[in-house]
């Protein structure tokens, strides 16, 4: 037997209707994939939904884009109007998100000993999962126009306002790292007033006078015209539900990363390395 069958296979397997198959696939009551349009019937699924009955297949994820907030990645969902909706509360969040089932993707920019995230997603236990690569990104510190000359790194942020991502977010984990690896006192940090959710949200914090510095992307210091120095080249990665890769939303986004619109944008904010893009990196069991 192959190891995806037809919608006329299953229905043979099974002494049903066509009908019947498309009915259960419709409810979402039946393993099934969807690609180029067609339905598609993990043989392996298939046996054991029969063999246990309706409850022992996975509930539907919703078409929900969660975790670490990247612009390349929000324009990108916006612009192929794949349908995702998104919501961007950071790294931590998008992982217990997906760990939930709450969730069909979310976006990671974790920083390990040695890599990005695959130690991160590795340790939560999850099945039938896997992590994409999205894009590699400079991730450094923003600052004012004209700062540039006197902050050249972390120690020359003490006194000035920081603004900072939230906790859980992968900017703030990464900033708490190197402030840490570079033996600098928290006492010497100067929070600015509340937290940027968002790379967007800290660039404005930044250009409108209410910071000073804070870490965040260069194609955000360059949007906005902002000092930027560069800290460190990190990995921003996309931890995918196998079921919800073959929908219509996950295979239209990944579809439009292969045009020449998403790399002219990549390259025109500037910072990022796609040549990896849709790259496997980890693989669940």
């Amino acid at each position: 037997m192959p190891q995806y069958l037809t919608t006329r296979e299953v229905a043979e397997l099974m002494r049903v209707k066509e009908r019947k198959v498309y009915d259960l696939a419709a409810a979402g009551a039946i393993p099934h994939r969807r690609a180029t349009g067609k339905l598609l019937f993990p043989l392996a699924e298939i046996t054991a939904w029969i063999e246990g009955g309706e409850r022992s297949a996975p509930a539907a994820r919703p078409p929900v884009l969660a975790g670490s907030h990247d612009p390349l990645l929000d324009w990108a969902v916006r612009e192929s109007a794949c349908g995702l909706s998104s919501l961007y509360e950071g790294s931590a969040d998008g992982l217990e998100r997906f760990r939930l089932g709450r969730a069909a993707l979310c976006g990671l920019h974790v920083p390990e000993d040695g890599g990005w995230n695959v130690a991160a997603v590795a340790s939560q236990g999850l099945r039938d999962c896997v992590l994409i690569s999205w894009a590699a990104r400079w991730q450094g510190l923003i600052l004012a126009q004209g700062a540039a000359g006197t902050v050249r790194s972390l120690a020359d942020l003490a006194g000035r306002r920081v603004a900072l991502r939230q906790p859980g977010a992968g900017a703030r984990a990464l900033f708490d790292r190197l402030w840490a690896q570079a033996g600098l006192d928290p006492a010497v940090l100067v929070a600015a007033p509340g937290v940027a959710r968002t790379e967007s949200d800290l660039a404005v914090a930044i250009a409108s006078g209410a910071a000073e510095a804070g870490i965040g992307l260069q194609s955000m210091a360059r949007q906005f015209r902002l000092d930027f120095v560069p800290l460190t080249e990190e990995r921003f990665d996309l931890l995918v539900d196998r079921r919800s890769w073959f929908t219509t939303p996950l295979q239209t986004l990944m579809s439009f990363t292969a045009s020449a619109a998403f790399r002219e944008h990549a390259q025109a904010l500037g910072g990022y390395d796609v040549s990896e893009t849709g790259q496997v990196r980890w693989l669940s069991p």
